[in-house]
């Protein structure tokens, strides 16, 4: 099986939104979670969905996925108190449903809406060729490290440097043995999947992505994402 597995378990605190999680965010009257769960749905290669929600907020999310006919959500899983929680709990989940070993997972940001077809069968490709996928995209400008005291410690070769982005794609049984190993090692806050595989020392593959692979994380992406979302509505009207 081919499963995504949507993460929209965060509170959107830097989106300043007082009201709503960032992922119930709307534009034109749909969550920004639709947006998202809308591309994995009607992708033929993906056979189901899991999504993990913030706690208080499944109700909500079962009303939009009602509204919106997303068919192939099949679990609604509560959050932890941790990105690395919540994507524990919702491989459990998988895991628990009796899902193959070798099933691939896709793990995504629910305010990651503008991932497209290609991109999601490259990461599945990738992993069955090779055991996992990262997504990745180039970086245009030059990075620098900072020491304690605040002076540049180093000037990285962006000639080579790439930004994680998602998803970030394992089969089942691989990302949940790194997950318990980490909690067996008592760790609980490794900011995504790939620095957790990292960690435990194993090999990384890749896919690049576009550029309108934006996460919504502040009011100004929210604002981007709606400019490159006309783009290409836009163009597809152009074309057709």
């Amino acid at each position: 099986m081919n499963i995504a597995l949507i993460f929209a378990g965060g509170t959107g605190i830097r989106m300043n939104s007082r009201s709503l999680p960032k992922q119930f965010l709307q534009y034109a009257g749909k969550p920004l979670i639709i947006y998202t769960l809308d591309q994995f749905d009607a992708h033929p290669e993906i056979d189901a969905i899991a999504v993990v929600c913030l706690k208080g907020w499944e109700t909500e999310l079962k009303k939009s996925i009602n509204r919106w006919q997303i068919e192939k959500v099949k679990w609604i899983v509560e959050g932890g108190e941790t990105s690395q929680e919540s994507i524990y709990n919702g491989l459990l989940a998988i895991e628990e449903s009796g899902a193959e070993s070798d099933s691939v997972i896709l793990i995504h940001d629910g305010v990651r809406p503008l991932i497209d077809d290609k991109l999601i069968s490259a990461n599945i490709k990738i992993v069955r060729n090779k055991g996992n996928c990262i997504t990745v995209a180039r970086e245009h400008e030059t990075f620098i490290q900072l020491g304690s005291d605040g002076m540049i410690k180093n000037v990285g070769d962006r000639g080579n440097a790439r930004v994680a982005k998602a998803p970030q794609s394992f089969k089942l049984s691989d990302i949940l043995a790194v997950h318990r190993q980490a909690r067996g090692d008592c760790i609980k806050s490794f900011i995504d999947s790939a620095s957790l595989m990292f960690h435990y020392g194993k090999a990384l593959h890749t896919t690049e992505c576009d550029i309108k692979n934006i996460k919504v994380t502040t009011s100004y992406d929210y604002y981007i994402f709606k400019a490159l979302y006309e783009v290409q509505e836009n163009s597809q009207l152009l074309e057709s």
